[in-house]
């Protein structure tokens, strides 16, 4: 009796084609960008219509109804307002005090959070308690004291009573603080046996390592130097020390008729505010999500 085998093939199983009306199709966006966008639209309209309104005429802005589009572009104002007024000496002024501020607050700033973050010495725990709880108090309460100190120190009437109060604030040196910490201390041991200082394992290896917090303290420090108006107001009286702020506000009030050097004005000091928020805006939210994680 003879036993016939046969070979089976084997058998390649295929996926079942998928109809094209079942074919799930990728958008280049998520669901929240349909409502995301048209916020962001909303919120983008007045900055619009401010750059429109600057170039312009001053027929056309105080006509009515207003015109929503100029029907030729008009620089009269920016004209006006960098040829004919102290503008140029107000945004100096301006450049000058948050440079200044800003620098100061990134020295410190590091220095103060580096110490809180790595060093423990007698009543660092209660200084650092001290130092946020001073967060909390309102600049009402303190800024007849400190006008009494610039006044006391000579500095009123100057561009130093601007710069001294801003050298260095508890926010840097919080922020900081929690960055550092979020950063493994291997690295810097590493260091320390090789013959590292202190202030050299600093500047080698944790501010390169924290360029993302560097950013948000420089950019948070720009735009509240920068925007700032009440304590100018408070210890500047001479117009040649005037903020861009402060001296853009006293312009407002004596040129409320020429509607478009104030929008020119208002472009020029909102423009500045707009490219650093815009180059820094990913370091800032890297900054937040990572500071934020270790207390």
């Amino acid at each position: 009796m003879t036993v016939t085998t046969t070979r089976s093939s084997p058998v390649t199983s295929r996926p079942a084609a998928v109809p094209a009306s079942r074919r799930r199709r990728h958008l280049p966006f998520i669901a929240w960008h349909l409502l995301l966008a048209p916020l962001a639209l909303l919120f983008a309209v007045p900055l619009l219509w401010l750059l429109l309104s600057s170039v312009m005429s001053n027929a056309e802005i105080n006509r009515f109804p207003p015109a929503l589009w100029p029907s030729q572009i008009d620089l009269g104002g920016y004209s006006y307002v960098l040829g004919n007024a102290m503008f140029p000496r107000w945004l100096l002024n301006s450049v000058i005090v948050s440079a200044v501020a800003v620098t100061s607050n990134l020295v410190f700033g590091s220095l103060g959070g580096y110490a809180f973050a790595r060093m423990r010495f007698a009543g660092s725990r209660v200084l650092l308690v001290l130092m946020l709880a001073t967060m909390a108090v309102p600049f009402q309460l303190t800024m007849i004291p400190t006008f009494l100190v610039m006044k006391k120190l000579g500095l009123i009437d100057t561009l130093g009573a601007l710069i001294v109060p801003s050298l260095v604030t508890p926010f840097a040196v919080f922020l900081l603080r929690q960055f550092f910490l979020s950063l493994p201390r291997e690295l810097e041991e590493a260091a320390w046996i090789d013959g590292c200082s202190r202030l050299r394992v600093l500047w080698s290896i944790v501010l390169p390592l924290a360029r993302p917090a560097l950013a948000t303290v420089a950019v948070l420090t720009f735009l509240t130097t920068w925007n700032d108006l009440t304590w100018p107001l408070i210890a500047i009286n001479h117009d040649t020390q005037y903020t861009l702020q402060l001296g853009l506000t006293t312009f407002q009030g004596q040129h409320h008729t020429r509607w478009s050097a104030v929008m020119a004005g208002n472009v020029l000091t909102v423009l500045p505010v707009l490219v650093a928020f815009l180059f820094a805006q990913k370091a800032f939210i890297r900054s937040v999500t990572s500071s934020g994680l270790k207390g």
